[in-house]
């Protein structure tokens, strides 16, 4: 079973966007995190993906009970 991309409930800094994207793609979420704090010193728009993505990204819990 693939793994889905929500944002968990455990390991959340802000809204857990970071630790959703980690667990997805498994990956550390301290690399995950560092690469985003990166990509913020290059011009682009990743603040604004970054909001689209909490919008989007369901939490863990709302996905597990939309399941059954």
């Amino acid at each position: 079973m693939s793994r889905k991309l929500v944002r968990p409930r455990e390991g959340r800094m802000l809204a857990g966007v970071c630790a959703g994207l980690a667990q997805r793609f498994g990956l550390s979420v301290g690399l995950v995190r560092l690469l985003f704090l990166l990509s913020l010193l290059l011009p682009g728009s990743q603040l604004i993906i970054y909001v689209i993505l909490w919008i989007l990204m369901p939490n863990e819990d709302r996905y597990a009970t939309a399941r059954y």
